[in-house]
């Protein structure tokens, strides 16, 4: 786990695939959010939960990024 943010887990995994992204979890949902367009590319959230999480990951996009590369080395280019 990367953080917690009001309940909501916000994870990035090794091994991951492109584009950049994290996952968010909260209860039964989850969604995957891109770090660099901030958009959602897959999966739903509530929307109180999901504008929380939107301005977290834009404060801290580029260390998202920075935590991204590290763990998938082999994706960048």
């Amino acid at each position: 786990m990367f953080e917690s943010l009001h309940g909501i887990k916000i994870y990035l995994y090794d091994f991951d695939h492109n584009p950049p992204h994290f996952h968010a979890i909260f209860a039964e949902y989850e969604v995957l959010i891109s770090i660099n367009s901030l958009e959602v590319l897959k999966g739903a959230m509530p929307k109180p939960q999901l504008k929380k999480i939107l301005k977290w990951a834009k404060y801290n996009q580029i260390q998202l990024l920075e935590e991204f590369e590290f763990l998938n080395p082999q994706l960048r280019k």
